[in-house]
This record gives structure tokens, sequence and C-alpha cells, in this order.
């Protein structure tokens, strides 16, 4: 049976592979893609704050609060950018539907 460490170690194969195919996409919104490699900080962040964990507390990562707490924070934060990201995509498709000639919000077209 593979151990959840080395299982975890491979899965970052083909997360890196799925990283390097939507860096090059020009549809992937910028944003979200600087969501997609702040997982990647996460991750940078969450392994020696693990050791950090197992060596000064003798505990694992998810008992000691605070220091799960501000390696979650990068997470949340990289969660944040995927969906500021995607969601300025969906607004920006949605006006490149309606033309480039709709009026602003609140301003009507003249027709009442």
């Amino acid at each position: 049976m593979i151990s959840k460490e080395t299982l975890f170690a491979l899965s970052l194969f083909p997360y890196l592979g799925f990283l390097w195919f939507i860096s090059r996409s020009p549809q992937m919104p910028r944003l979200a893609l600087y969501g997609f490699y702040g997982t990647l900080v996460f991750v940078a962040v969450t392994i020696p704050a693990g050791i950090y964990a197992k060596v000064q507390y003798g505990e694992q990562l998810a008992n000691i609060d605070w220091l799960h707490g501000g390696a979650e924070a990068f997470l949340t934060l990289a969660n944040i950018l995927l969906v500021l990201g995607f969601r300025q995509a969906v607004q920006e498709l949605g006006n490149r539907e309606q033309g480039t000639g709709a009026t602003p919000r609140g301003q009507g077209t003249g027709d009442s």
C-alpha cells in the first residue's frame, strides 16, 4: 500500500503539468491562474509548518491552531483569487455577448 506522504508527493507532478498547460492558454484568466499558483504556495508553506509542528510540539499540524490557521490562510487567498479571476472572465464574456454598443448601467437608450 502506498503511503499518504508518497501519494501527496506524486500528486505534485500532475498538478505541475496542469499549471503548465493552463499557463499557455490565452483563455485562462490571469487572476485565476495566480490562484492556481497560490495553491503551490499553500503547499510550500504547509510542509515546513507541519515539520515545525511535529518537531516543536510533537503534534500534527492540524492540532496546532495558530500554525494550521496561518497555513490555511494561503489556501483561502488562493481560492479568493480563483473566484475573482473566473468571475471577471464571466463578466467580460457577458459584456462581449452584449456587444460593444451596450449602454452603461443606469443610462437608458432613450426609449421610454
